[in-house]
């Protein structure tokens, strides 16, 4: 983890957990399993919370918070929470 980033949120559980590329950094970039859409028993997130279809996330490994809206046709919006 870089010396610059957010602690993980206390909140974050690993049993709940997202399949959805990180919005800061690329870490399932050349994952075979990722890239066939395969739930990766490496490159997940932590699943935060959710506010209908809109999800809120946690890299855990560059801690970067963020939320996205998963409802199909939505535009990407992804909206990192870091300043």
């Amino acid at each position: 983890m870089r010396s610059d980033a957010m602690p993980i949120d206390p909140c974050a559980d690993v049993a709940r957990r997202a399949w959805l590329p990180c919005a800061n950094c690329a870490k399932d970039s050349g994952c075979s399993s990722c890239f066939d859409g395969s739930n990766c028993a490496s490159h997940w997130q932590y699943l935060l919370g959710n506010d209908g279809p809109r999800v809120f996330l946690q890299c855990p490994q560059c801690s970067n918070v963020w939320n996205v809206n998963t409802r199909v046709g939505a535009v990407s919006d992804l909206v990192s929470d870091r300043g």
